[in-house]
């Protein structure tokens, strides 16, 4: 298992435009998914052992996050076929059995995943009210294991300003963890 991590912000790019499955039945759109003062996309999986260290944490700042404006969104992008722990069914017990606060979208061809560059589960793209890009990094010093209780809550402090009308912060660090998992092509 490679541990990855993702490119700096691009500051001011605007978030590629998506029509995806949900683990509730429905499709979901970009502007479904976005709050009035921003959009949380993030690419996760159930079987990433990084994602499972923050699940509890993201799930809590995502409610916290809507409360501020802030949408959220989870898309699951790996290849399916070779992570069976990944397939929809999976996605769909995963999404109920934790409550999920934002819908958890399938990306079967991978798509989006492309088109917004990510490259690692978990990666976190934080958007203002103009869905452009102003987060780019890590959801806290979390890594393979859930980081320390006072750990500072690096996206939710990011998305709280981002709601306000401000810049994402200048200094990000970037995410780390699984790689995404390309189909053979």
């Amino acid at each position: 298992m490679v541990a990855l991590n993702p490119p700096v912000c691009d500051f001011g790019q605007p978030a590629p435009e998506f029509l995806l499955p949900a683990t509730d039945g429905r499709h979901y759109r970009l502007t479904d998914c976005r709050g009035p003062n921003g959009l949380l996309v993030m690419f996760i999986c159930n079987h990433c052992p990084y994602v499972q260290a923050i699940i509890d944490r993201l799930i809590r700042d995502c409610r916290e996050l809507a409360g501020h404006g802030i949408g959220s969104v989870a898309i699951m992008s790996n290849d399916t076929e070779a992570y069976p722990d990944d397939a929809f069914p999976n996605m769909k017990r995963w999404a109920e059995e934790l409550a999920f606060p934002f819908p958890y979208l399938l990306d079967a061809d991978q798509s989006v995943a492309r088109a917004y560059g990510a490259v690692c589960t978990p990666d976190f793209f934080g958007y203002n009210a103009n869905l452009e890009l102003q987060y780019r990094g890590r959801l806290d010093a979390s890594g393979r294991n859930p980081g320390p209780a006072d750990a500072p809550r690096e996206l939710f402090d990011a998305m709280r300003m981002i709601a306000t009308g401000s810049q994402g912060p200048q200094q990000q660090t970037a995410s780390i963890g699984c790689s995404i998992k390309w189909r053979n092509t």
